[in-house]
């Protein structure tokens, strides 16, 4: 057995809502392998989005454990937690998270530039990026000129222009059309597979996470099953 990619035991997070607690996680255990496709499901306000958000180290949980590549990253200060972020992690999100007033290339270089890389090499990889999901045609679009899919399509090329090792989508086809959201969900199993990305989808789409290697399954903030896809 390999080490997990992905490895959290014991997450809680609370909220001080004036003087309601709420109680977002309650004692999450998972574990990911690497290159796998695990979909998070549960109603809404379950803690699928906190889970993610805890797990890849955007918020803080309240307790618990976090390791992700074998580091624990309550041992990272802020600034080495982003550093590490930028390099080895992709983020998709349901409402593209783009900058409107930069084209398809330029908001796909933009992690590369805040990371470091020189801006000619952030140029190559991000056309190299919008290539690999079918935009480079579109690549000196703005936003606003994209359709949702191609919007969708930008943001997975972002994600993964700096090949990092996990991807983390919040609702990455919640916002599409089902036919759309099936070529959105074939692209990324298809990049899965090229590159060996480990995915963390939340999704409340049952066709999304069929297509994943594993459901796991969220209630009142802890997982209450999971399920390996006869697929996997």
């Amino acid at each position: 057995m390999t080490d997990p990619i992905i490895a959290v035991s014991d997450l809680v997070k609370t909220y001080e809502m004036g003087t309601v607690t709420v109680h977002a996680l309650r004692g999450v255990s998972m574990e990911v392998e690497r290159g796998e496709m695990v979909a998070v499901m549960g109603p809404s306000g379950c803690g699928k989005t906190t889970l993610l958000n805890c797990a890849s180290g955007i918020d803080e949980p309240t307790s618990g454990r976090i390791q992700i590549e074998g580091t624990d990253l309550a041992m990272l200060d802020d600034n080495t937690k982003t550093a590490y972020r930028a390099r080895r992690m992709g983020f998709i999100f349901q409402f593209y998270n783009l900058l409107p007033v930069l084209s398809a290339v330029e908001n796909v270089e933009l992690p590369l530039l805040v990371s470091g890389t020189s801006a000619r090499e952030a140029r190559e990889r991000a056309i190299a990026s919008l290539e690999r999901v079918g935009l480079l045609d579109w690549s000196t679009h703005r936003p606003a000129e994209l359709s949702g899919g191609q919007r969708q399509r930008v943001t997975i090329a972002r994600a993964l222009v700096n090949d990092p090792a996990i991807v983390w989508a919040d609702e990455p086809t919640g916002d599409l059309d089902s036919a759309t959201a099936d070529q959105v969900m074939t692209l990324m199993q298809d990049l899965n597979r090229e590159r060996g990305h480990t995915y963390v989808i939340v999704t409340h789409d049952p066709a999304i996470a069929a297509r994943c290697h594993r459901t796991i399954h969220m209630q009142d903030g802890a997982i209450v099953r999971e399920e390996a896809m006869a697929h996997g």
